[in-house]
């Protein structure tokens, strides 16, 4: 019988895509002469945050929707491109997907990256069939740290957020998890410890927890 469900975001979570990210809006603003940004611009205003954001902070002004649109593929497609050679889990990744699978957890990707980005990592990854819900950011409204995607995954799963733990490894994921009313495991690939919300517990990749550990933090 399902006890429980574990749900995860992508960047930084399921693949370590923030320097190719990076590499990719370096790319893009110089394309559209803006000014190059520091790496700790990056961590503040990049990292874990949605396009809508990122586009207005750095271009410094207001974005239309549709002129979002136009920008948003044009970035994320440099982003798959430069990628794709890459494309590799967070250490001990798959055999811990594999032994929650295997030990009754429901499995979900709740990602505010495209689903193009989604798509490409799963697929190039082998492990779509691990999980039962996949959400992006087109499949929600409102995103992190609004907990929509979190919520959205939980019901589509079809357990109670008190059963649900999410793996995230930014500020504003951490934030949404939490007002889902969500255990939450931070994953320190992106971020030192002391630069997050408080989380359940916290790793720096999936050889340091185990099915045990997770389901000591849902009971």
């Amino acid at each position: 019988m399902t006890e429980y469900a574990a749900i995860f975001d992508m960047d930084g979570v399921i693949s370590h895509t923030n320097p190719f990210h990076a590499e990719a809006f370096r790319a893009f603003f110089k394309n559209h002469n803006v000014q190059q940004a520091t790496e700790e611009e990056f961590e503040q205003h990049m990292y874990g945050k949605h396009n809508s954001y990122i586009m207005q902070h750095f271009f410094k002004r207001p974005i239309s929707p549709e002129e979002l649109r136009t920008l948003e593929f044009e970035k994320e497609q440099l982003f798959r491109v430069i990628y794709k050679e890459h494309v590799a889990p967070i250490k001990g990744l798959i055999e811990f997907l594999r032994e929650l699978k295997d030990r009754g957890f429901k499995l979900a990707v709740a990602t505010s990256a495209p689903k193009e980005n989604m798509d490409l990592i799963l697929d190039e990854l082998k492990i779509r069939d691990l999980f039962s819900s996949t959400l992006s950011s087109e499949d929600v409204k409102l995103h992190k740290p609004h907990p929509e995607v979190y919520l959205k995954s939980a019901e589509n799963l079809g357990m109670p957020v008190e059963k649900c733990i999410v793996f995230e490894d930014s500020f504003s994921g951490i934030t949404a998890a939490k007002n889902a009313g969500m255990k939450v495991v931070a994953v320190l690939s992106t971020h030192k410890q002391e630069e997050l919300p408080v989380s359940d517990t916290y790793v720096r990749n999936y050889t340091e927890i185990s099915v045990a550990n997770v389901k000591a933090l849902l009971q």
